[in-house]
């Protein structure tokens, strides 16, 4: 059985991480660029992506008959078979999940030009998860 409550906390953390990242979002490049504001984002934007995932993986732990493999990218293409979420974003949250990889194992890599990147043009993408799997406890 889902823990709706488990489920409900973790999208709220992430609605919280997305006000801030919204707050990133919003600075001239110039300040956003400054490495604090820059860490800021990594953190906010790898916490999100943190608690998708381990959202997701309660998610078809739960939902059972779903042999659940540890790797983020099998978490989000279940969540698309199992029709959690939408093939769409299901496709997005694999690419989602290569890029956590990147944050966390390659973080020495990322630029402060990427994440502005990202925080520009990507959010609505987290925003999407959480209306998707609001949708989905309604259901269940």
């Amino acid at each position: 059985m889902v823990d709706k409550g488990l489920v409900k906390h973790r999208l709220a953390m992430i609605a919280d991480y997305c006000i801030e990242l919204e707050k990133l979002r919003q600075l001239p490049k110039g300040e956003f660029l400054d490495k604090r504001n820059a860490a800021a984002t990594e953190s906010f934007l790898r916490r999100s992506l943190e608690a998708v995932f381990d959202i997701g993986r309660h998610l078809l732990a739960r939902s059972g008959g779903y042999d659940l493999a540890k790797e983020y990218k099998s978490i989000a293409r279940g969540l698309g078979e199992k029709g959690i979420i939408d093939h769409r974003l299901s496709e997005t949250l694999v690419k989602m999940a290569g890029y956590r990889n990147r944050l966390v194992h390659l973080y020495h890599q990322v630029s402060e030009e990427e994440l502005y990147s990202i925080v520009q043009s990507d959010l609505a993408d987290i925003k999407d998860f959480l209306k998707q799997v609001t949708d989905y406890l309604r259901r269940i």
